[in-house]
């Protein structure tokens, strides 16, 4: 390690015009043994190894110019400050690495985490702070570029040099202290979300008796940060995961991919494959992330120990999450396959990352599965990951599952996960026209954006190196009401989402803007990304008489605010027996129940799907759980209601018990249903709450409340015995299951006065005039007589 001489660079300094040789300011010390101080900064105009240690050599005039360099005065100014506190070596990076050879390049990478570690203090220098204390808050107005913070929070660099050293101190542009790293703890873990335990121990925690970080967070920490060189984006994490590698500039994103497949080989942390999908602007790909920024929204993710791992599927399972039709041998079969130490294990060979994991096949699309990983999310939910058959490789995919699939029996199996395949761009720009000028109608003005997407005037630019999703907020003052809409770019398609302020609803004290921009970017990035062909979002904001809604066409997002009719409380009362009113008469009856059911006519019918039912066939227009990623309820209030269907009715040749076997008849036909089950949607307070939040678009459609699973169904004569199916007549034929034959569809009770409502409203206010207009009139006949 090359350590400046403090005394000698400020001799040196004091006598430069007298000095005639050059004086050794640079000595080679051990790091472990020495005691010295080390500089952490952003980099501007700086001095080099070079000229560092030739400035005596060099002509006056350009001498003066490097003297004169702020990257000069800083070294002066740490050298000075490193001396009151009583060091005699400093170590800066601009100037004790002779960047010139690759070899000392590399080994200074490799070797700056335990430098930083090691230090006695470390002096952060914050240049764009002019202040004699802390910034407070966030401000976009002085720090627009790099989050509301001072630019040293955004530099990949400086995120270890945070967290390795135990002792810093911080300075302004006119090195003045403004704070500790002690004293400033909380402050810090509020700016960069990294825990106060990794900030006041100095390092990321490697024994579980402190709670090591999993892998996925500690990239999140990263996820925001840019660096000069794109490989330097890799470089800047090898001390924070204690690996090591050649430093290959020129090779791009292959950088952070080869830092990831390091980090596997000495690693068990699956968090490493459980980024945000969001990020991913293709359909296919590598199981790796590109860089960190795809990890955004990672902090809260934990790992689940081995040994827990299996119980917590057997809970997820058996509470309905995911939907499994499998028998219970077959789940106790699956459970006792899972090996824990199969789990742990990684290889990195020439198909792929070797893993082994519980997989859970898609019943219709068998070349597509989802992967649980052994790790969690913030509401304790296991992640997983989507993946395609390639061959004997497994890619990542993106998953238009529906909210609640019925998955075949998990099992337990070898993976070579695809992490070789180069990335390809397949978009560069893509221009977004923005029309909300009606806002300003109902009293609403735009404060700002959040991230780093080009906005300007009316058009929003996603980039393929910027960001995927962009946040503006609206904001009323005089009614204290603010909304944040969200606007993406994924997959080849834009998204979009609108949020309202909770706190602003409730008169609670209001945040800034950008604080509330931040929370809402949070909740989008989180949000699961639904495929709907309604490109339309809306939502309510409480406690008020407006509206909100986002449509989307092509290249075009209109946002609408209009007044309600004042009808956001009327159904707040209502009972849950009345969310669903009589159904839809569809022509057959289950038996013996009697309950109304129509036949899905061959169609994939959906729980929660909706749209119109004319002369008896149902055109269905979306789905209502493609709407609750922007409706922030709470997810138990969704969990959909099975049962049995009972019966007993008796089949020649088999053997049953009650459960086995149900009819449904119309007046022509009567169908026999083999291990039929109602899956129902939920009829309770928070779900009419969805309904009602829905109503506003959803108006006058009818829902699949209700549909009836089954494993095989046809038609049978009066003698319960089995019919040939006719020619053409392949939807009752038998199969592999589970089918859907029939549902129930009904029309929700806050969807129907809807319409009726806008009329009612109407009618008052004509009332109300006419009846105004007659008062007029009789004064006037009274004034006359």
């Amino acid at each position: 390690m090359r350590l400046l001489d403090v005394e000698a660079v400020l001799d040196r300094e004091r006598n430069i015009r007298r000095v005639k040789r050059e004086i050794e300011i640079l000595k080679e010390l051990d790091d472990k043994s020495t005691s010295y101080a080390i500089l952490s900064h952003r980099w501007g105009i700086e001095v080099t190894y070079d000229e560092m240690t030739g400035l005596t050599a060099m002509k006056p005039r350009k001498r003066n110019d490097v003297r004169e360099r702020d990257g000069y005065q800083k070294i002066i100014k740490s050298c000075e400050r490193a001396k009151k506190d009583g060091y005699r070596w400093l170590w800066i990076d601009t100037c004790c690495i002779d960047k010139r050879s690759s070899s000392e390049l590399s080994e200074a990478i490799n070797s700056m985490y335990r430098w930083y570690h090691n230090s006695e203090m470390c002096y952060v220098y914050l240049h764009d702070v002019d202040e004699p204390s802390f910034p407070a808050k966030q401000d976009f107005s002085r720090f627009g570029k790099s989050n509301g913070w001072p630019e040293w929070f955004s530099r990949g660099w400086t995120l270890q040099e945070l967290i390795a050293p135990e002792n810093a101190q911080f300075f302004n542009k006119d090195w003045l202290p403004i704070g500790t790293k002690e004293k400033l703890v909380s402050k810090l873990e509020d700016i960069t979300r990294i825990p106060k335990l990794v900030l006041s121990w100095g390092e990321v925690p490697r024994d579980k008796l402190y709670q090591r970080p999993c892998i996925a967070q500690i990239m999140s920490w990263a996820a925001d940060r840019k660096t000069a060189r794109l490989e330097d984006r890799a470089y800047s994490l090898l001390g924070l995961f204690g690996v090591n590698m050649p430093m290959l500039y020129g090779e791009g994103s292959k950088a952070f991919q080869r830092l990831q497949l390091e980090i596997i080989r000495t690693s068990s942390d699956h968090s490493i494959l459980a980024w945000n999908r969001k990020a991913q602007p293709m359909l296919y790909g590598s199981v790796l992330a590109r860089d960190p920024s795809y990890f955004r929204g990672c902090h809260n993710i934990k790992n689940v120990d081995a040994s827990l791992f299996v119980e917590k599927v057997k809970k997820c399972i058996g509470e309905g999450e995911p939907v499994v039709a499998a028998d219970q041998d077959d789940l106790l079969s699956f459970y006792n396959s899972v090996d824990s130490t199969r789990l742990l294990r990684w290889d990195v060979t020439n198909l792929g990352i070797h893993v082994s994991l519980p997989v859970l096949s898609d019943r219709y699309e068998d070349y597509i599965y989802e992967a649980i990983l052994p790790c969690r999310d913030c509401h304790g939910n296991l992640i997983t990951i989507g993946l395609a058959s390639n061959g004997p490789r497994s890619r990542h995919t993106y998953l238009p599952f529906d909210i609640y699939p019925t998955y075949a029996c998990p099992e337990f199996r070898s993976l070579y996960l695809d992490c070789f395949e180069e990335p390809e761009e397949i978009w560069d720009e893509v221009p977004l026209a923005l029309r909300d000028g009606d806002t300003s109608s109902c009293g609403f003005t735009r404060c700002g954006t959040f991230r780093r997407t080009e906005v300007a005037g009316d058009t929003v630019t996603f980039s393929s190196g910027g960001d995927t999703l962009i946040v503006l907020v609206y904001a009323n003052d005089d009614t204290r009401c603010r909304f944040a809409v969200g606007l993406g770019y994924y997959l080849g398609e834009l998204w979009g989402c609108v949020v309202c302020d909770e706190s602003s609803a409730q008169q609670e004290a209001c945040s800034s803007w950008a604080d509330f921009a931040k929370q809402a970017y949070d909740i989008m990035w989180n949000a699961p990304i639904s495929k709907s062909s309604d490109n339309t979002k809306d939502v309510h904001l409480p406690q008020t008489v407006f509206h909100v809604e986002i449509a989307q066409e092509s290249r075009e997002t209109v946002i609408r605010i209009e007044q309600c009719p004042g009808c956001c409380g009327e159904y707040a009362e209502q009972s849950a027996d009345e969310l669903y009113p009589s159904p839809i008469y569809g022509g057959y009856q289950l038996q013996p129940s009697g309950q109304e059911l129509v036949e899905c006519s061959g169609q994939r019918i959906k729980l929660g799907d909706y749209g119109d039912f004319v002369d008896g066939i149902f055109i269905c227009r979306g789905n209502i759980f493609n709407h609750v990623e922007q409706l922030r309820i709470a997810p138990s209030a969704y969990k959909p209601v099975i049962s049995p269907v009972s019966s007993d009715l008796y089949v020649p040749g088999q053997v049953h018990t009650q459960h086995d076997v149900a009819t449904a008849s119309s007046f022509e036909n009567k169908i026999v249903l083999h291990q039929p089950r109602n899956v129902s949607l939920p009829n309770n307070k928070d779900f009419g709450l969805l309904l009602r939040a829905l109503s506003t678009r959803l108006a006058c459609y009818g829902l699949v409340t209700t549909v009836i699973e089954c494993s095989e169904f046809y038609k049978v004569d009066c003698n319960a015995r089995r019919m040939v199916a006719e020619e053409g007549e392949g939807k009752w034929s038998a199969g592999s299951g589970p089918f859907t034959p029939l549902c129930f569809i009904t029309f929700p009770r806050p969807w129907i006065p809807r319409c009726a409502r806008r009329q009612q409203f109407k009618r008052i206010r004509e009332h109300f005039y006419a009846v105004a207009d007659m008062v007029l009139l009789s004064a006037r006949l009274r004034a006359l007589c």
